[in-house]
């Protein structure tokens, strides 16, 4: 390629936090400023901006989402008690995803990478399973309260026209501890069309899953908007599709997942597709493995990797000493944004270059080309286990072949 490809709208670019953050320059240092006049609006999702910011950035990023249609986020660190020592932050910051997610009240999609050299873990699957994962509300917007003596907790709602009803949570003997959570019919009906719109799109049958036998109003109010949703605007779409929608309890879909092939779309609530993303990501071979992207009722897209920051890496890299981190995700990140950029913006030679990246990377593991985290992974026989940097130079070598 001797023209580097031109872009019109910008990508909505947000960096992250230490390992990827690393990884983030080296991705477009190696493998997309080479060849496209990148043209992003960059927001420094860093830990110390975000503190700086009061984490205004982060809200301003999501609103520039919004503006432009497409993003692409690294991973960034959701402070704890030791990283606001660690960082000395100002208050200990909400996750930078969880504000996003509730800006633009999309649905998560996560699908793991599929390697022939990698076999999954559990044996039977042989196609990719796919969660998606509402993203709003439940424990992500949660109101918490620690009490160390007796009381009672109510649960008070008062309408706008001032009826108050409320219920007894428990009467407290002793310490204890309260948490608040809440959902909207809205996101709800939101996160249900987009679960079988995506369905449809990759004519793979939907699987939905709560607990409503335990909450019988909060689960099963999903339970309720999912099937009402289905039977009025898809149940003849699916029928002529020949795919299948059904709801189940999440531990039976547990139990059956395990026996499945694959090649399926898990739908979950908010805290069950963060745990089971995980699972299924590991169980495929690596987290490091494992694409997602965020899709608004509104049609605009979030693409990041599934996985943290990588900290035990980052401390290594502080200290000169090489590291091996696996940068897949983090590279389908961006080529799933500039493929989207691309389509939106009828740039086929944008599409066609995301597609030749993700060929390269692929092409590069296959080839026993990996980095230590696919070393007892991969089943080639003659493996070349590189570090951080090299392994995206071994990309772009393939890359450099096929455009």
């Amino acid at each position: 390629m001797t023209k580097k490809i031109k872009m019109i709208a910008p990508l909505v670019e947000m960096d992250g936090d230490e390992m990827t953050r690393i990884i983030w320059k080296m991705i477009k240092d190696i493998l997309l400023t080479p060849y496209i006049d990148l043209k992003t609006e960059y927001y420094d999702l860093g830990l110390e901006y975000r503190d700086k910011t009061n984490d205004k950035v982060t809200e301003e990023s999501a609103l520039a989402i919004k503006k432009y249609g497409v993003g692409v986020k690294c991973a960034t660190i959701t402070p704890n008690a030791d990283r606001v020592k660690e960082y000395k932050l100002k208050q200990m910051w909400k996750s930078p995803n969880g504000t996003i997610r509730s800006i633009l009240d999309g649905t998560v999609f996560r699908t793991p990478l599929i390697v022939d050299s990698i076999k999954p873990f559990v044996k039977p699957w042989t196609k990719p399973i796919t969660i998606a994962r509402h993203a709003y509300g439940d424990i992500y917007k949660n109101v918490e309260h620690r009490f160390t003596g007796k009381g009672k907790a109510e649960l008070v709602f008062t309408s706008e026209s001032g009826e108050v009803t409320s219920k007894v949570i428990h009467e407290f003997k002793g310490a204890g501890v309260l948490m608040g959570i809440h959902n909207l019919d809205a996101s709800i009906e939101n996160f249900a069309r987009a679960c079988f719109n995506y369905a449809l799109d990759q004519k793979q049958d939907l699987w939905f899953s709560a607990k409503d036998t335990i909450s019988k109003t909060y689960d099963h109010t999903f339970k309720d908007i999912f099937q009402e949703i289905f039977d009025k605007d898809f149940k003849e779409k699916f029928a002529a599709a020949k795919i299948e929608y059904f709801y189940t309890l999440i531990d039976d879909v547990v139990a059956r997942i395990m026996r499945s092939e694959g090649g399926i779309i898990w739908a979950c609530k908010n805290y069950d597709g963060d745990v089971m993303s995980d699972m299924v990501a590991s169980a495929f071979g690596s987290l490091a493995m494992m694409t997602s992207v965020l899709v608004s009722p509104d049609g605009d897209y979030e693409y990041e990797a599934a996985h943290g920051t990588v900290q035990r890496h980052y401390y290594k890299h502080l200290k000169g000493e090489e590291t091996s981190t696996n940068s897949m995700a983090t590279l389908f990140a961006w080529t799933g944004a500039l493929k989207k950029r691309g389509e939106l913006d009828g740039i086929n030679e944008l599409v066609d270059f995301a597609a030749k990246l993700e060929k390269a990377a692929i092409q590069t593991i296959e080839e026993g080309v990996i980095t230590k985290d696919l070393a007892e992974l991969s089943e080639v026989k003659e493996k070349k286990v590189v570090n951080t940097e090299n392994f995206l130079k071994e990309v772009n070598i393939r890359l450099a072949a096929i455009l």
